[in-house]
């Protein structure tokens, strides 16, 4: 049985540096930095054997001494998006024509943002990973206040997804360039649960965000150990017993509404998805369910779902 601390450790399961300060330097140091023109900072880790599969050309600036990455613009204006947008792509295709990459096998043909502090560049979502890059996504929990106490819709995730056969929040959708976070939770609620749009745009609430820091292993499809730090929207939606989710894209399974303890149990052995886990957890906490009377471990769990990332995050979406 995991306690709440292991869902959290499963979640967010980089390295921290206050634990291991010499194993943290160093495993850090082993990485390239991502980066772009028109910004100083470093916008996502690339594993060395990434870098040395990946078919660069001289699209790239590669430089092994400093270990960074960017585009080459070739003497074009340092802020030139459209190009480097272009040579992402361009990169990435190669890499799924090459085959080195599993991750790239299923081309998304959805765009991920790069969030730099004064522009924005995208890449497809199946190579994010690659260059562990901040991701974004929305995830809702929907639950019906009943007179034997508070119940949660939750969906099984359709067996041929990644995490296929596990549980997940009731809506959930990675956030695609230029889409506001809330026009994707009503988009997904469609698309995952049929829940109609002026349902989730008169119910659902913004609590707010949590993020992490992950490193995947092979449930997520693709090569193990990529990096994947991520921020997602959090929101509430209260409907009434008339209100039932229905699969509608084949995201999902089925839909099954449970008491509290019926999630608890769940996520003790281990059936939900690691971020959704880590979703469920923050629900909890805002609703008083997980306090520091009943979870030792209440301090850290809250901390650890608002890690502090070590790249740029959004400020406005």
């Amino acid at each position: 049985m995991k306690s709440n601390l292991d869902l959290i450790n499963e979640c967010d399961n980089f390295p921290y540096y206050d634990d291991d300060p010499d194993h943290y330097t160093r495993l850090v140091a082993s990485y390239y930095q991502f980066g772009l023109h028109g910004t100083q900072k470093v916008l996502g880790w690339i594993l060395p054997w990434i870098v040395e599969s990946m078919p660069w050309n001289d699209d790239w600036v590669l430089d092994h001494e400093k270990k960074r990455i960017l585009p080459n613009l070739k003497g074009l204006q340092s802020a030139n998006l459209s190009e480097q947008n272009q040579i992402i792509e361009r990169t990435l295709r190669r890499g799924q024509e090459s085959g080195q990459f599993r991750v790239l096998e299923k081309w998304r043909n959805e765009l991920y943002t790069i969030h730099g502090p004064n522009h924005i560049v995208s890449m497809d979502r199946s190579g994010s990973p690659l260059f562990g890059i901040v991701t974004y996504g929305v995830h809702m929990t929907t639950y019906v206040n009943t007179p034997n106490g508070m119940k949660i819709w939750v969906p099984r995730r359709a067996k041929a997804k990644t995490y296929g056969g596990m549980l997940d929040n009731t809506v959930a959708g990675g956030l695609s360039t230029g889409e506001d976070p809330f026009e994707c939770l009503v988009r997904e609620g469609s698309e995952e649960a049929s829940f109609s749009e002026e349902l989730v745009r008169s119910n659902a609430k913004l609590c707010g965000t949590i993020s992490y820091f992950h490193v995947r292993d092979s449930r997520a499809g693709g090569e193990t150990g990529l990096l994947q730090p991520e921020v997602q929207f959090v929101y509430d939606m209260e409907v009434g017993p008339n209100v039932i989710p229905k699969p509608n894209d084949g995201e999902v399974e089925d839909f099954r509404l449970w008491t509290i303890e019926e999630v608890q149990a769940a996520l003790a052995e281990g059936h939900f998805k690691p971020n959704c886990a880590a979703l469920l957890l923050d629900f909890f906490v805002r609703h008083g369910i997980l306090s520091l009377q009943n979870e030792k471990d209440y301090v850290e769990i809250v901390s650890r779902l608002h890690r502090k990332l070590p790249f740029p995050t959004v400020s406005a979406v």
